[in-house]
């Protein structure tokens, strides 16, 4: 049932994202699935999207082989990867389960939805078609990702105030969950 109701705000989002002119494309190949992962702010760094500015964010990623969703205007135009040793961070609802922190083991996907706030770790985090950088070796036997993208920004590239509600897969408890406002 929870992956019908993500289907169902995947073509929302689908939708909206046509209407802002947002390129959507299937992108075969490996990619950093960032679902259920938190993020931590990276210090007195920013990151532009469109013409806003955002705070910048790290987020550790499984890396996964896809089909899986990309959003072209941020990926230069290509499925390509952004260049040797690196992925995008897109998106699949192909996987029902997936590595995930602080373990690294496979789990099931489980969406939730919550409410952003101002309380540190309150907020959110959107690394959808964004770069990321393979780690060296594994963990658990999960090949990981380093990902930035910007935080308290929606998959349409506007800000998220607080009291949003945002759909994510990451736990209860992990701060500034990868997700995306619910429209």
């Amino acid at each position: 049932m929870t992956r019908l109701v993500l289907a169902l705000v995947l073509v929302a989002i689908g939708t909206a994202a046509q209407a802002q002119g947002i390129k959507l494309a299937i992108c075969p190949g490996e990619f950093a699935l960032c679902a259920a992962s938190g993020t931590t702010p990276v210090p007195n760094k920013t990151i532009t999207v469109g013409d806003k500015v955002y705070p910048l964010g790290h987020a550790v990623c499984p890396v996964l082989a896809g089909p899986a969703i990309a959003d072209l205007n941020l990926t230069g135009g290509s499925c390509a990867n952004p260049g040797p040793g690196k992925v995008w961070s897109l998106f699949s609802a192909a996987y029902s389960s997936y590595p995930q922190a602080p373990s690294w083991s496979v789990a099931p996907a489980k969406p939730r939805t919550f409410v952003t706030t101002m309380a540190p770790g309150g907020g959110m985090s959107n690394m959808w078609s964004f770069p990321c950088v393979i780690r060296p070796g594994s963990t658990n036997g999960a090949k990981l990702a380093d990902c930035y993208g910007p935080m308290n920004e929606s998959p349409s590239g506007n800000p998220v105030p607080p009291g949003t509600k945002v759909i994510t897969e990451a736990a209860p408890g992990v701060a500034n969950p990868v997700g995306g406002n619910i429209p």
